[in-house]
């Protein structure tokens, strides 16, 4: 899985799942300095209310 993958699943479905917030966090050491801005837009937009928190089915 690479963040971009991830952002661009989680805009189109408007769902983050909370696995993928973990790996999230178990791998920002690692991001480049693009990587950490698309994980700064997911949270923003976490905490903004258009991203929701829950399950892909």
């Amino acid at each position: 899985m690479g963040i971009g993958k991830l952002f661009l699943t989680s805009i189109t479905s408007g769902i983050i799942t909370l696995d993928e917030l973990q790996w999230i966090t178990n791998n920002q050491l690692s991001f480049s300095r693009c990587e950490q801005a698309a994980a700064i837009r997911l949270g923003y937009l976490l905490d903004s209310g258009q991203l929701n928190l829950g399950c892909r089915l």
